[in-house]
């Protein structure tokens, strides 16, 4: 039996759910654009009532792209539980985990273009096949990138920057399919991801390593410590 706790805080909203042998078996989500700091340990908590942390295999984390601080807020306590109970954090990305969330019926001969928005009018924008394989990394694409980035054929569009995504094309010109609900990460589709990436570890016997935040561009307003600056005593 496998468990895994799930931490989503990259998108405007903060949720977690415990997942045990792919099935969700407690969950919680809240919208929110701010605040998951103070949210985020509370809510765990309740998805946790009565199960040990010592009892999980795994957490798995939203690692981005995302907001920055909200990355920040879930990787910190990803890696602070997996110190604490003495197993493995693991980074899903926000692409990764969007795409997983649109059901099989839905996405069938379909290429999936998920879109990200970065709040400077333009998007994190990757693209996967109908099995969900990756068709190449992702990047930032500006409005008039995105016709020329996007994969041929029948599409499905999702993440909260699907709205961009229909701005930068011509109506009628696509056979696209638009998410209406998948605008940001499930937790527990982070957690079934990370389960299967903690299985694949244990098959080739390789270690999983920390996670990373994924920020694919700078943030505005870059820590001291991430300039390579060091603050004058006062």
């Amino acid at each position: 039996m496998v468990s895994v706790l799930g931490i989503e805080t990259s998108a405007s909203v903060c949720a977690a759910a415990l997942v045990r042998d792919g099935a969700v078996v407690a969950a919680e989500r809240l919208s929110m654009a701010r605040g998951h700091a103070e949210a985020l340990m509370p809510m765990i908590e309740r998805v946790m009532r009565g199960v040990a942390y010592a009892n999980l295999d795994a957490v798995a984390v939203t690692a981005g792209p995302g907001a920055f601080t909200g990355l920040r807020i879930g990787l910190a306590a990803a890696r602070g539980i997996a110190l604490a109970a003495g197993i493995p954090a693991i980074g899903v990305s926000a692409f990764a985990a969007l795409a997983a969330g649109i059901p099989p019926a839905a996405r069938r001969d379909r290429a999936i273009a998920v879109a990200i928005d970065t709040k400077r009018g333009d998007v994190y924008l990757q693209s996967f096949d109908a099995r969900l394989a990756p068709l190449g990394p992702g990047r930032v694409a500006g409005a008039a990138e995105l016709a020329a980035l996007l994969p041929s054929g029948p599409l499905y569009v999702a993440g909260d920057g699907a709205r961009l995504v229909a701005a930068a094309l011509p109506a009628g010109s696509r056979d696209i399919a638009w998410a209406q609900d998948l605008t940001a990460p499930d937790a527990g589709v982070v957690a079934v991801l990370g389960a299967e990436m903690l299985a694949a570890a244990r098959r080739a016997g390789a270690p999983l390593l920390p996670p990373e935040p994924l920020y694919l561009r700078a943030p505005e307003a870059t820590p001291l410590a991430l300039q390579g600056k060091v603050r004058k005593a006062q």
